[in-house]
């Protein structure tokens, strides 16, 4: 089964093609009330840690790349990692719900890339 994995920012309009939806930043989306944003998953031990968050927005341009590889090294030692894995595994579509302005660099894009 070829598994499709996209990515969206919680803010966009819910769809049937969403699939599986999993929210994968570890607050809240500022706005957004619990009756309005449908996920089917929330595990916020998958997101970065604070301190790495913190540390990437305060220069997010010059530290994208240097804040991917710190992500991963704490994603291959995170066990909610692998569990995402397996809870995803039979599923033919799943998006990757994140808060950030920046569809580019974020952390749903280090966690889809990994995934694939």
């Amino acid at each position: 089964m070829e598994q499709t994995i996209q990515l969206k920012r919680a803010y966009d309009p819910e769809s049937p093609a969403d699939g599986y939806r999993v929210y994968i930043d570890r607050l809240w989306p500022r706005g957004l009330s619990h009756e309005t944003f449908h996920y089917d998953s929330w595990d916020k031990s998958i997101a970065p840690s604070t301190d790495l968050r913190e540390w990437f927005h305060e220069d997010p341009e010059n530290r994208w790349t240097e804040f991917e590889e710190k992500y991963k090294a704490e994603l291959s030692k995170n066990p909610a990692f692998d569990a995402l894995r397996k809870e995803i595994a039979n599923k033919p579509t799943v998006t990757l719900l994140f808060s950030s302005h920046d569809r580019a660099h974020n952390n749903a894009v280090v966690v889809r890339n990994l995934l694939k």
